[in-house]
C-alpha cells in the first residue's frame, strides 16, 4: 500500500460504504425542500432566499445546475453528497499524513469511512457532507499555507474557507480553531514542522531518521507577524462573500428554526451518538479521540481545537438563540477521527485496522436502518411513497387532492409531488404554489366550500394515523369536507393517512 496516494483507500472505502443503497430510503421533509428549490429557475432561487433558508441557498443553487444536467431521482439527488464524503475520507487522510504520517492518515480515513453517520449524510441531499469535506479541505490548505507559505496556498485557502461560509454557515466557526493555531507561536511551529514518514514512526516525537526537535522551523517560512497578516487578508473575500448571506439568514431564524429549543447539557452527551447516527460508535469514536489527543501532543491541538471549538461555540449559542441541531457539527467528525487515528497508530496495523473493523461491525445496525428511513427518530418516518402509491393506484380523471396540514414542515404536498409527478391530481384548495410565493409552503383559497364545489372525488392526505380521517380536519377546512363528503376507505401508513372522500 506504500505505493499508493494516502487518500486513495479511505476515498475509495468511504465511496462503496456510502453508494450502497443510496436511493434505499425515500427522501425525508429536508430532502423535499431540496427538491423543491433546486427544481426552481435562479430567479426563483433568489426569490426564495429573500423569504426563507437563504443559509442553504448557495448550495441550492448548485443542486439547480446539478438536477438541470444529471435530473432529480433520489440517487442522483444524493450523488453529490456521497461524492463529496469520499473526498471527506481522502482529505482526512492527507491531513493526518500532513501532520503525523501515512498510518495515522490511512487509519483516520478508513474508521472515517465506515462510521454510520458517514453514510446517513453521504446519503442525504443537503450540504452536510459538502460541508464535511470543505473543512477539511480549509485546514489542510492551511497547514500547507503555513509551512509553505506563498499567495497561491493563501489564495486556496480562501477560497475554501469561503465555499465553506457559502455552504454552511455553522461551520465557519472552525475559524476559531484556525485562529488558535495561527495566532500561538508554539502550536503554529508544532503544525507546521510535519513528519518525515517512516511507516514504523510512531506520533508524538520527530520522525526517525529527523535530526531536528519537532519544532524546528524550516527554512523560508514566514515569521509570525507575516503568517498572521496573510491568515487576516484570507479572510478578507471569506467576510465579504459570507456576511450578506449570515444578516439575511439571521432574519429568517425565528421562522428558520422555530422548532429548536435551547441547549441544555444532556445535548451535549448526546452529541456524539447524533453525529455518528449510533450512541455505542459515537462512544467509541470519542473514547479513542480522547485517547488520541493525550498521546498527540501540540500537534494534536489543531484537530482537537476543530472538534471541541465549534461544538463550544454552537452550545454557548444555543443558550440564547436556539440553534442547536447535531447534524449542524457533522463537519468536525473527520477532525476526530484523526485525533482517534493518533491512537490507533500507536498499535500495530493489523491491529488497528482490526478495531477499525469492530467499530464498524458496531455500527451496521444503524448503517442497515438508515437506509430505511432518514426521519430521526426513526420510529416517527413518513412513508410519502407509500402514500403516493396508493393515490396513483386508486386515482381517476376529475379526481382533486387535499392536505392537512398544509403549512407544516411535513411537506405533505412537496412529497406526494415528488412520487407522483403528473400523475398529483388537481391540488383543489391551491391558491397560490410555492414558487409563486416564493417560499417552500403555498397557500390555498379561503372559500374552501367553493373551492371543492367541482369535486366528486378527494384524496385527503393527513399526518399521522387517523382512524376519523374527517374528524381530524380542522377549521373551516374540515367544516367544508365534513358537509359534503363521506369517507369512503382508508389507508393508513407510517406517519400519515390517505382517505377517498366521495360526494
Amino acid at each position: 500500500m506504500r505505493s499508493l496516494p494516502v487518500w486513495l483507500v479511505p476515498a475509495g472505502v468511504a465511496l462503496v460504504v456510502t453508494l450502497a443503497g443510496l436511493d434505499a430510503a425515500q427522501p425525508w421533509r429536508d430532502e423535499l425542500a431540496t427538491w423543491s428549490a433546486a427544481t426552481r429557475g435562479a430567479a426563483g432561487l433568489l426569490r426564495l432566499a429573500g423569504t426563507i433558508d437563504a443559509a442553504a441557498g448557495p448550495y441550492y443553487l448548485l443542486m439547480h445546475a446539478w438536477v438541470t444536467v444529471a435530473g432529480d431521482s433520489v440517487a442522483t439527488l444524493r450523488l453529490p453528497s456521497a461524492l463529496a464524503m469520499a473526498a471527506a475520507a481522502g482529505l482526512t487522510a492527507v491531513l493526518g499524513a500532513r501532520l503525523w504520517d501515512t498510518r495515522v492518515g490511512t487509519l483516520a480515513g478508513l474508521l472515517f469511512a465506515v462510521l454510520p453517520g458517514t453514510s446517513r449524510y453521504a446519503q442525504e441531499a443537503r450540504p452536510y457532507a459538502l460541508a464535511t469535506a470543505l473543512a477539511v479541505l480549509s485546514t489542510l490548505l492551511l497547514v500547507n499555507a503555513l509551512r509553505r507559505p506563498g499567495w497561491r496556498r493563501w489564495t486556496g485557502y480562501a477560497a475554501a474557507t469561503t465555499a465553506l461560509g457559502l455552504t454552511h454557515l455553522v461551520a465557519l466557526t472552525l475559524l476559531a480553531a484556525h485562529a488558535a493555531v495561527v495566532l500561538t507561536p508554539a502550536v503554529r511551529r508544532a503544525v507546521t514542522a510535519g513528519r518525515r514518514d517512516t511507516g514504523d514512526a510512531r506520533p508524538g516525537g520527530p520522525a526517525a531518521g529527523d535530526p531536528r526537535p519537532a519544532g524546528d522551523e524550516e527554512q523560508g517560512r514566514l515569521p509570525r507577524d507575516r503568517s498572521v497578516r496573510f491568515w487576516l487578508a484570507a479572510l478578507l473575500p471569506v467576510a465579504a462573500a459570507v456576511a450578506p448571506l449570515a444578516l439575511l439568514a439571521r432574519g429568517q431564524r425565528a421562522r428558520q428554526l422555530d422548532w429548536v429549543d435551547t441547549t441544555r447539557p444532556a445535548d451535549l452527551a448526546a452529541l456524539a451518538g447524533g453525529v455518528a447516527q449510533s450512541g455505542v460508535v459515537g462512544g467509541a469514536l470519542v473514547g479513542l479521540a480522547a485517547l488520541g489527543a493525550v498521546r498527540a501532543g501540540r500537534r494534536g491541538l489543531l484537530p482537537t481545537g476543530t472538534v471541541l471549538l465549534p461544538v463550544l461555540l454552537l452550545f454557548l449559542a444555543g443558550l440564547v438563540v436556539p440553534l442547536w441541531v447535531p447534524r449542524y457539527l457533522v463537519f468536525v467528525v473527520p477532525f476526530g477521527c484523526l485525533l482517534a487515528g493518533v491512537a490507533l497508530a500507536t498499535a500495530r496495523l493489523p491491529a488497528a485496522l482490526v478495531v477499525v473493523g469492530l467499530t464498524g461491525l458496531l455500527g451496521l445496525p444503524d448503517q442497515v436502518a438508515l437506509r430505511h428511513t432518514h426521519e430521526w427518530p426513526r420510529n416517527a418516518a413518513v412513508d410519502y411513497r407509500g402514500a403516493a402509491r396508493t393515490v396513483a393506484d386508486g386515482r381517476r380523471p376529475g379526481d382533486v387532492i387535499v392536505y392537512s396540514p398544509r403549512n407544516s414542515w411535513l411537506f405533505l404536498d412537496l412529497g406526494l409531488g415528488y412520487h407522483l409527478g403528473g400523475r398529483l391530481p388537481q391540488d383543489a384548495l391551491l391558491a397560490k404554489g410555492q414558487r409563486q410565493r416564493g417560499d417552500l409552503w403555498a397557500t390555498e383559497c379561503d372559500r374552501q366550500a367553493e373551492c371543492l364545489a367541482e369535486a366528486d372525488r378527494v384524496w385527503l392526505v393527513l399526518a399521522g394515523r387517523r382512524t376519523d380521517p374527517l374528524a381530524a380536519v380542522p377549521g373551516t377546512k374540515g367544516e367544508a369536507l365534513r358537509a359534503h363528503f363521506t369517507v369512503t376507505q382508508v389507508w393508513p401508513h407510517p406517519g400519515l393517512t390517505v382517505a377517498l372522500l366521495t360526494r
